[in-house]
């Protein structure tokens, strides 16, 4: 029991040995019977370890409880988005806490959202599905290209990107705990590799971002000497390349001051107690040649890893110029990362979160057609990051083009996060997006750890168990034709209608280039985004 804990309990119970010796003429025992209860709470609260909100608020955290018991019984008096703006359906948080939980994995009654709305999409099912229990259930993807020695099998569903300091200490190890007992990745986000990443063993996708935190120089150039010493870790099983992120893509990370510790400012090589601004480009490389050559170049001081890029598309002509970079070297990534415009952050201006960046689905698609455009479909994988929450998102991205996928905000809520909207301000209620040690006290990492191996445990096996009812053996075998959409309320349309494929090859000089690419296509260079609009 922490101090603070304990000062809440001798207050409860001093306040009750105030009220009986004030009161003395009342009667004692229906005091007694109101006060001890409420004691013996106290202390069962601050002792036990599966909810963070009653560790950290004994007796009061309960009536959070009581209010979301209730919450069915109104739902019909919300809107159908959460009232804190983040636009999850309840029904698709309650699974996520279901699973994380272990607890019921089914619906009463039936479809529970409006099959006639604008935007309500589902995936075609077979007269003759298969045998899930006879499937793979947990089908994984061999990332690595032509160039790289060591290859690597990821799961479908991994840990996206997100930083310690941004997250707690005790977030991390759970994430990563959840990965090593799940057997999937864990991405550590541009803030660096911590010890908290490396402790528990699971597998580690090393972020580089635009601040080089953890491979840079006292100045902030990058360091290929700091690199090399971290990627060749074993741990260490991807290095990802971080252009820009869905939630405030051209604008760069942001570490609230009172997020930036002693310690995490010494891991990231910053001054403590200040505001870290990553910069909106990265300082290595400023074209797309130099990018491809980038890529190689880690790819070497690894000892030959998989390493990639992750963007949120913007100008669609500066992807295309760095598909012509790579056709002219003849190199490629090992797979490049998708992140929707609709992505999730713990510090962003809000017109960046809500109006800059191509929303996820709609850049998948491009990036799968440019890709296949230019012949080169073949050498990379694709990763999807925006809102992968359950089976059903993860047929989606794929059916786009998604080889596997990275979810954050439902690996956030399979620790306890409740969406309290203080990220920012290292006033997390339940310890996930906090430096303070009191509210970090409430995340219990052994508890926390189980909790996210079971949510991506029981996803990943709902989404095969999806692909069984579609008669899909296999995960690559998904296409644009197996999801459809209600465009109107009278017309319904597959994603291949919606995104139609382009044909193979017909991007490179001489191809019959569709009229929709014409014009990005003559203003894409290998040799500089500059001349891109």
């Amino acid at each position: 029991m922490t101090p603070r804990q304990l000062f809440v309990v001798l207050s409860v119970f001093a306040t009750a040995i105030i009220l009986v010796w004030s009161f003395f003429w009342v009667d004692v025992l229906f005091l007694f019977i109101l006060i001890v209860p409420l004691i013996y709470m106290g202390i069962k609260d601050v002792t036990q370890k599966k909810q963070s909100i009653r560790r950290n608020f004994p007796v009061f955290g309960r009536l959070r409880y009581v209010f979301e018991d209730l919450r069915p019984k109104i739902q019909q008096y919300f809107v159908e988005n959460d009232t804190d703006g983040a636009p999850i359906n309840r029904n698709e948080r309650s699974v996520i806490y279901q699973r994380a939980k272990k607890q019921v994995d089914t619906v009463p009654f039936g479809t529970q959202l409006d099959v006639y709305a604008e935007g309500y999409e589902w995936m075609t099912h077979s007269i003759l599905p298969h045998d899930f229990h006879k499937m793979d259930h947990n089908p994984r993807v061999r990332m690595g290209g032509k160039d790289c020695q060591q290859p690597y099998d990821m799961s479908v569903l991994n840990v996206s990107a997100m930083s310690f300091g941004s997250l707690s200490q005790n977030a991390i190890l759970s994430l990563n705990g959840g990965a090593k007992k799940g057997g999937f990745a864990h991405n550590t986000g541009e803030g660096g590799l911590s010890p908290y990443h490396l402790q528990p063993g699971g597998d580690i996708i090393w972020q580089i971002g635009t601040g080089y935190f953890g491979a840079r120089t006292k100045d902030g150039q990058f360091s290929d000497d700091a690199f090399q010493k971290n990627a060749t870790l074993p741990n260490v099983k991807m290095i990802e390349i971080k252009l820009s992120q869905g939630a405030k893509p051209g604008h760069g990370g942001i570490l609230p001051a009172k997020k930036n510790t002693p310690e995490i400012a010494a891991i990231r090589l910053v001054e403590a107690g200040t505001t870290v601004f990553s910069p909106p480009f990265h300082s290595a490389f400023s074209t797309p040649v130099q990018l491809i050559n980038f890529v190689k170049r880690l790819r070497e001081l690894s000892g030959g890893k998989p390493v990639g890029f992750k963007l949120c598309i913007g100008r669609k002509s500066e992807f295309l110029s760095i598909c012509k970079a790579m056709v002219s070297l003849n190199t490629y990534p090992d797979f490049i990362t998708i992140d929707g415009g609709e992505g999730g952050t713990g510090a962003a201006p809000p017109e960046f979160s809500n109006f800059v960046g191509m929303p996820m689905l709609d850049a998948l698609a491009f990036a799968d057609n440019a890709l296949r455009g230019f012949g080169i479909r073949h050498e990379m994988k694709l990763i999807a990051s925006g809102k992968i929450l359950t089976g059903f998102h993860i047929v989606r991205a794929m059916a786009l083009g998604a080889d596997t996928c990275n979810s954050a905000r439902a690996m956030m809520m399979a620790l306890g996060c409740i969406q309290a909207l203080e990220c920012n301000k290292n006033t997390c209620p339940t310890g996930v997006a906090t430096q303070d040690p009191y509210f970090m006290k409430g995340l219990v990492v052994t508890d926390k750890t189980k909790r996210v191996a079971n949510y991506h445990k029981h996803t990943v096996e709902s989404f095969v168990e999806l692909l069984a009812a579609s008669g899909i053996d296999h995960p690559d075998k998904i296409n644009r034709t197996h999801v459809y959409r209600r465009v109107f309320m009278n017309l319904v349309k597959t994603y291949e209608e919606i995104y139609p494929t382009v044909p193979n090859g017909c991007l490179l000089e001489g191809g019959d280039v569709p009229f929709d690419y014409e014009d990005y296509l003559k203003r894409a260079s290998s040799e500089s985004f500059e001349v891109s609009a």
